[in-house]
């Protein structure tokens, strides 16, 4: 029988160590907006998307994780969708409902895909580059 190589999803970090904490309270969407900035400072595009898909709320007025207007499977401030999501980020060791993690798969997802799983909102952000929405 042949062997088979496995391959191993790795999430890249940020260009710098950017993280929530840094960025209290997170309940401002002020603060959400300079971590999700400083976090995509390589990636723009990502910024924009948040800001279309959560406005930069990663929380609900409750203090519960941002649910999706259109879709409640969706999740804080990158709108991450549990049905198609939620498996492979447990894999990748993220949770989705926190805020770090939920930045770091948007970044692990637009390196697989592009902006693609964001494409309900681009009539907000559509006006990046064309290069900058493709898969890098």
């Amino acid at each position: 029988m042949p062997s088979r190589e496995i391959e191993v999803a790795v999430v890249e970090p940020a260009p710098k160590e950017v993280k929530a904490r840094d960025y209290q309270p997170i309940t401002d969407s002020k603060n959400i907006e300079k971590f999700v900035t400083d976090y995509f400072a390589d990636i723009p595009i990502l910024a924009g998307i948040a800001k279309c898909e959560s406005h930069f709320r990663h929380l609900n007025s409750n203090g519960e994780v941002l649910e999706g207007e259109e879709n409640s499977d969706d999740r804080g401030v990158m709108q991450i969708n549990l049905w198609y999501h939620a498996k492979t980020a447990e894999e990748l060791g993220l949770d989705i409902q926190n805020l770090d993690d939920n930045v770091a798969y948007a970044r692990y997802l637009y390196e697989k895909e592009g902006a693609k799983p964001w494409m309900s909102s681009s009539a907000c952000w559509a006006k990046f580059k064309q290069s900058e929405i493709a898969k890098r």
